[in-house]
């Protein structure tokens, strides 16, 4: 039997604010820009993580940000709330450090910590519109609901600041004209279980939130006025014409991912996820097909064993010595003496030795152990090789899984299991400062933009808070990021609900490896007819410069004069976004200036595909908090609750609310808490 003691979460703390207990302040969740700027860091996945853990563990948890939507960099947006980001970081460059008044309140046994104002992760923000840009005065987002007028940079204007700079170009974006909502796309239903859903049959959520469910669909209605009424019409691309005005009305069926990543189904998210029951509130997608970009063309990838053996790219012989090699490498730590003579070497020239033809090297190096051609060893390459044969099979056909309606989903499931156990969130909060007790040297408190202090014994502060002073002899890493609205697949098949995974490898010295994610509607992502494409790689320029050769390679720009013409061998492009982002996932904490003991740095995204280096961080920064403490147990049964007092609390009441399964998924999907393991 475990009984909990319930707390209050609409306790109203006195000023200045002391949460008793051991007690964790979310600073990542600490913003420091007022509501007016808004472009603050806040939650991100490992600071929601270790928000629910401490939540979980008895803590009071108080997140305080200055944004009004959860995820940070883990964000994800309606195409609308896209638009107002990027506008929101084209203001925050022109933000001026006002005198602090904050230092009045300051102590003589008392020194402060500044928070930067300024959002410097994110930089080089260029956007390219290449839909017909037939916009009227009157269009507007369809199920949207508070508007402001909130136009993004013109075609004409010369204005735009260093950290967003709209090109000027013809085909650039304009959207002066159209009123865009400021407001994220909400969370996703809490009452829906987490499932794995096949990807022909999952349709939208009956409850999940009415600006997304309501939208009637104008994919197929919006169209053109030259385009024939008939639905049976000889010119197929001008029926599939996506214009720039109906991306605009379906902006909420988009949700866009800052950073794009995906869930290996044994990998530590998903394994933490089950742990927790935070599983319950998301629903995922397995992702369909593994692709290469060989010799100019892309084809799919066989990696089951299933996909091998009926595959007709490779023959007969190439079959048999691709089966041998991979389970070689799912027992490679066995055989020792089979590889140890070439751990000095990279992975590319081990294969080489491995009597593997061109074609099966091709495959395993660039789309199964998906490892850098010149630097990965060869001991990288064989255990990125293993954890993919590793994850095959636990809920498809491929190691990944995608979460509906977007990455920025996870960050938002661990918020709600924190405030079902009591923590506290005050979005569209400023801090202004940490301060620090001089004689013991730890942080007491922080400064609100009201001149309040709260008081807390530990401080979790994402990296991007910090001021230049505190951060001067931090080096950091960019990551290139692209993102695209597209018109069709980049491999058609008989199905147009693939979600597909490409690695496109690097053709200059000094350049990296190109990861391309390819979603389709039925993940919620972007609207009917069309599909929303990520790509990401490390940064060796600007994001465009490294990414747009290989949107070249991939897709062509939409034109009037292709319309007219037969359809084109390529997908066209409707819509580009690209930008570079800070990467402080390998930042050591002694590299920050003067840091107390009490304050704990997380960092922001990484670049590699899966999230375990967020789950690595939360876990370890939590054992500091909580050395004693279960990292995220699961939460008791509802009928192992005893309750103190008589009437039933917020919290009790909701998780007893929250069904096992969700009776409107479809038949065939797989609950993620109970995996059908692999036959093979």
């Amino acid at each position: 039997m475990t009984h909990l003691k319930k707390k209050n979460t609409t306790r109203i703390l006195p000023v200045p604010w002391e949460l008793p207990g051991c007690t964790t302040i979310h600073l990542p969740f600490l913003s420091h820009s007022c509501n007016h700027y808004g472009i603050e860091r806040l939650l991100g996945l490992p600071e929601s993580i270790i928000a629910a853990a401490c939540s979980r563990s008895g803590q009071r948890v108080l997140h305080v940000d200055s944004r009004s939507y959860y995820g940070g960099n883990w964000a994800s947006f309606s195409f609308s709330g896209l638009l107002s980001w990027l506008k929101e970081h084209q203001e925050n460059s022109d933000i001026v450090n006002e005198c602090p008044l904050w230092q009045e309140k300051i102590l003589e046994n008392e020194e402060a910590i500044a928070l930067s104002r300024k959002d410097k992760t994110i930089q080089h923000v260029e956007v390219f519109c290449y839909a017909s840009q037939d916009l009227h005065e009157d269009v507007e987002e369809a199920g949207a609901l508070q508007k402001n007028h909130a136009s993004v940079t013109s075609a004409n204007s010369t204005e735009a600041a260093d950290s967003a700079c709209l090109p000027t170009e013809d085909q650039s974006l304009s959207t002066a004209s159209c009123e865009i909502p400021t407001e994220h796309t909400p969370s996703s239903d809490p009452e829906g279980a987490l499932e794995v859903n096949d990807f022909e049959a999952t349709g939208e959520k009956e409850n999940h939130c009415d600006d997304k469910s309501s939208m009637p669909s104008t994919s197929e209605k919006e169209t053109s006025e030259n385009v024939p009424m008939a639905e049976e019409t000889a010119e197929q691309p001008k029926k599939n014409r996506i214009t720039y005005s109906q991306i605009i009305k379906e902006g909420r069926r988009f949700n866009i991912d800052l950073v794009s990543k995906l869930l290996y189904s044994r990998g530590l998210l998903i394994d933490l996820l089950i742990k927790s029951n935070v599983s319950r509130y998301a629903e995922f997608k397995n992702i369909t097909r593994i692709l290469a970009f060989r010799e100019g063309r892309v084809e799919q990838v066989p990696c089951s064993r299933a996909d091998v053996f009926n595959s007709k790219q490779l023959t007969m012989v190439e079959k048999r010595m691709l089966m041998k090699f991979l389970t070689f490498c799912m027992e490679y730590e066995e055989h020792p003496d089979e590889y140890k003579a070439y751990e000095e070497i990279t992975f590319s020239e081990y294969l080489k030795t491995q009597k593997l033809t061109p074609n099966l090297q091709y495959f395993v190096l660039h789309s199964i152990a998906m490892t850098s051609e010149t630097a990965s060893s060869t001991i990288d390459g064989l255990r990125a090789t293993k954890n993919f044969l590793h994850c095959l099979g636990r809920y498809g056909n491929t190691p990944f899984l995608f979460p509906l309606y977007g990455q920025g989903e996870l960050p938002q499931c661990f918020c709600r299991m924190c405030a079902v156990f009591g923590g506290i969130y005050c979005l569209r909060h400023l801090v202004q400062c940490l301060v620090v007790d001089k004689e013991s040297g730890k942080c007491k408190a922080i400064i609100d933009q009201f001149g309040q202090r709260i008081i807390s014994k530990h401080f979790l502060v994402e990296d991007s808070y910090f001021s230049e002073n505190t951060c001067s002899h931090v080096q950091y890493r960019q990551i290139s990021r692209a993102v695209l609205i597209t018109d069709r697949s980049v491999l058609k098949t008989d199905s147009d609900q693939q979600i597909s995974i490409l690695t496109v490898p690097a053709e200059e010295p000094g350049a990296f490896a190109v990861r391309v994610i390819e979603l389709c509607s039925s993940t919620m992502t972007c609207m009917k007819g069309t599909y929303l494409v990520h790509l990401t790689c490390t940064s060796s320029k600007t994001a465009r410069e490294d990414l747009e050769p290989v949107v070249q390679k991939l897709f062509t720009p939409y034109t009037e004069k292709e319309i007219e013409n037969e359809e084109v061998e390529k997908p066209r492009l409707l819509w580009a976004l690209y930008f570079n982002m800070r990467d402080s996932s390998d930042v050591s904490r002694n590299s920050y200036n003067d840091l107390p003991s009490n304050v704990y740095v997380c960092s922001g995204p990484d670049c590699a595909l899966g999230n375990d280096n967020a789950v690595k961080q939360a876990e370890a920064l939590f054992q500091q908090i909580c050395p004693n403490e279960d990292f995220c147990p699961p939460p008791p049964n509802p009928e192992d609750i005893i309750l103190d007092g008589d009437s039933l609390q917020p919290e009790a009441s909701e998780s007893s609310a929250i069904p096992e399964a969700n009776s409107e998924t479809p038949r065939e999907s797989t609950n993620l808490r109970n995996p059908e393991e692999p036959s093979e």
